[in-house]
């Protein structure tokens, strides 16, 4: 082909910054990206977590810092991970209304009241087993532990929490927790559904940041299996059919087929969980020098955005932040 026949040149758009910042097809900002911390109680704690560089368990007082620093770097918010002093069977810590979320809750509203802050509603930070729900005769109940969950929430809503996020796949649970939302009062609140959410090899320094590991079995019997996809479509109708106000996809990198599944399938935002292992991953090539973590870190959560995520929670947020102010 002679350079005349040449009419179509793509590159024409590419010859510089300025080009390439105008005709961008996908647009990522700090807005768009949600901070987990993770809560225990004390003061002046910060125990970092070995399996995630740069994350830490926070007392109370240390988390408020971070939570101006996510408000200041124009973060779309926090969600929040408690580990109590006290553990036990069904997880009674999780609806204490002096619980280690529902006492961050009160103290980051009252300190940072602009600052959108999330909840997570799983009870596996607080059973003594670590499994999502209520044992009985070696299972999750799932029935026993939708009533617990209902309980969560409302003491979170009464805390001052802005979104609840049930996180533990119990059938049933987003209709359980906005029957109770709205029976006490709550019914501008509104429900983060981790709708499609697979029991993946991903989670492993979570683990850690949330002292959650399963004292026998695993999640499979309640999260979902990884070759599947049809069933992401069940679960997520069934939550948006039981008042769920967005839905999530968790882990992100080997499921963004799923996310553009939600996106096509469904109006509601979708959020996608850029999970510990997938950030245990980029730190640790990063220190060997071996990947370029700035580059790697934005070119995947604008993969998220372009998959059609409208919310990405990562424990990147803050140097994503950084990175794309230049700051």
């Amino acid at each position: 082909m002679t350079t005349d026949l040449l009419l179509h040149r793509p590159r024409r758009l590419r010859r510089n910054p300025a080009i390439r910042r105008m005709t961008r097809e996908t647009r990522l900002g700090p807005e768009h990206l949600i901070l987990p911390l993770f809560l225990v109680p004390g003061r002046d704690v910060v125990k970092p977590v070995i399996s995630m560089p740069g994350v830490a368990q926070l007392s109370i007082d240390r988390a408020i810092p971070v939570a101006r620093e996510a408000l200041a770097s124009g973060l779309g918010g926090i969600i929040l991970f408690g580990i109590p002093e006290r553990k036990d069977s069904v997880g009674s810590d999780a609806c204490d209304p002096n619980g280690i979320v529902q006492r961050a809750i009160r103290a980051i509203k009252e300190a940072v009241p602009e600052l959108y802050v999330i909840a997570d509603t799983c009870l596996c930070e607080y059973t003594d087993h670590a499994h999502c729900g209520v044992i009985d005769g070696g299972e999750v109940d799932n029935d026993k532990t939708l009533q617990i969950l209902g309980q969560v929430a409302i003491s979170c809503a009464r805390a001052g929490v802005d979104m609840v996020a049930p996180s533990g796949m119990m059938d049933g649970m987003v209709g359980a927790i906005r029957a109770a939302l709205d029976g006490d009062g709550h019914a501008g609140i509104p429900i983060m559904s981790y709708a499609v959410k697979y029991a993946s090899a991903y989670y492993g320094p979570f683990r850690d940041a949330a002292e959650n590991t399963p004292a026998f079995g695993d999640r499979r019997a309640y999260q979902m299996d990884p070759a599947n996809r049809r069933e992401a479509f069940r679960e997520a109708l069934l939550d948006v059919e039981q008042g769920a106000d967005l839905l999530m996809v968790k882990p992100g990198l080997a499921y963004m087929d799923i996310v553009r599944d939600m996106r096509e399938r469904f109006d509601l935002p979708v959020a996608v969980y850029n999970v510990s292992g997938e950030y245990a991953m980029v730190k640790a090539a990063a220190a060997n020098g071996w990947i370029d973590e700035e580059r790697v870190v934005m070119e995947t959560l604008t993969g998220f955005r372009r998959a059609g995520a409208d919310l990405i929670l990562t424990y990147h947020a803050l140097d994503a932040a950084r990175w794309m102010t230049g700051q």
